[in-house]
């Protein structure tokens, strides 16, 4: 018959019952024991090159996303703000221009422009940071075969 759960027994660390209170009511050594963290020791000895790939893919598409809409809002913002007029009409003074040709800063930094050149920059990226992070879990696990892996040490607070 088990006591395990039962009033007046606790689980030791071996998992055998155990009185938890003395017959006064005071409370033993063995329930200080028992509320400290266990530690674990583990050791990360090898990386799957096929899930660091997948992972790195997405998580470099979702980057690549995000910075695509970050340059499109803050060419949106500065356009709104007048950022492009106001150079526009600097360089123009600058260039001073007397055959009547006009200068149109908005021909090179239109937002189809800088929209496609940070598509072209995004999957540049995604290509990049995806073969550097599988090349990164090859050469760990050449490496964790020689020092033997990176070692951590869990705890359950």
């Amino acid at each position: 018959m088990s006591t395990v759960g039962q009033a007046g027994t606790a689980v030791r660390a071996d998992d055998s019952p155990g009185a938890s209170q003395k017959a006064g009511g005071g409370v033993t050594a063995e329930r200080d024991r028992l509320a400290a963290p266990r530690r674990v020791k583990l050791s990360v000895s090898r990386v799957d090159p096929w899930s660091a790939m997948k992972l790195s893919f997405l998580l470099s598409v979702a980057v690549g996303i995000a910075g695509v809409v970050m340059v499109t809002t803050l060419w949106l913002v500065l356009s709104s703000m007048g950022v492009f007029t106001d150079l526009n009409r600097t360089v123009e003074g600058v260039l001073n221009t007397t055959n009547g040709a006009k200068f149109d800063l908005m021909n090179y930094i239109g937002l189809g422009r800088v929209a496609s050149l940070s598509i072209v920059i995004a999957v540049i990226d995604v290509i990049l940071v995806t073969a550097i992070c599988t090349l990164g879990a090859f050469l760990y696990n050449v490496c964790s075969s020689l020092v033997g892996g990176l070692q951590i040490t869990l705890t359950d607070d």
